[in-house]
């Protein structure tokens, strides 16, 4: 075997940026492709685009579809803001809110069914139709009983507390009713 001797003399610098000139580069293979290899890739997405598109059409259809619902909200806002100031702004109040009731119905359901509705039947149409807002049909009955037929006097007696829970009631049944399709 032979002796491997280390020298002790100094490189010289035109010896180094020799052979540091002859080295290569690292050769570094190309970035992978961000494009799927297989076909299930691009099936599974486009299944997925096609899903969200739906989902995107029919949740455009429901807002549309419940555009009522967000007007007569706003009017039901505006009604319960003025109905503090007097017993005659809460007796014209509560009989908006008849009325409001009605003509939420009728952008809802055909005229023809709605449009002759009057006291006990219009309360029973309310509850067949209260979906979530069961619970609010009966403070509801007392209204539409009322307010069609009692006069702005009779309505002025209404308590304070009666009056909060029928806008209360009335809001939850155009918020929560239900429209068969």
């Amino acid at each position: 075997m032979t002796d491997l001797v280390h020298s002790t003399a100094e490189p010289d610098s035109a010896t180094i940026s020799g052979e540091l000139q002859t080295l290569a580069d690292v050769a570094v293979p190309p970035p992978p492709s961000w494009r799927p290899q297989t076909i299930g890739w691009p099936v599974a997405g486009a299944i997925v685009l096609a899903l969200l598109v739906f989902a995107g059409w029919r949740w455009w259809r429901r807002y549309r579809a419940n555009r009522y619902r967000r007007e007569a909200l706003a009017e039901l806002a505006r009604l319960r803001a003025g109905m503090t100031a007097s017993p005659a702004a809460r007796a014209q109040a509560l009989a908006d809110m008849a009325e409001l009731l009605k003509r939420t119905a009728l952008a809802a359901w055909p005229r023809a069914q709605v449009a002759s509705m009057a006291g006990a039947d219009w309360a029973q149409f309310l509850q067949a139709n209260a979906g979530k807002a069961g619970a609010a049909v009966p403070v509801l009955a007392a209204l539409v009983n009322d307010a069609q037929y009692r006069d702005a006097a009779a309505l002025a007696q209404w308590p304070e507390t009666q009056v909060t829970a029928t806008a209360t009631a009335c809001q939850q049944w155009i918020a929560g009713h239900h429209v068969p399709v």
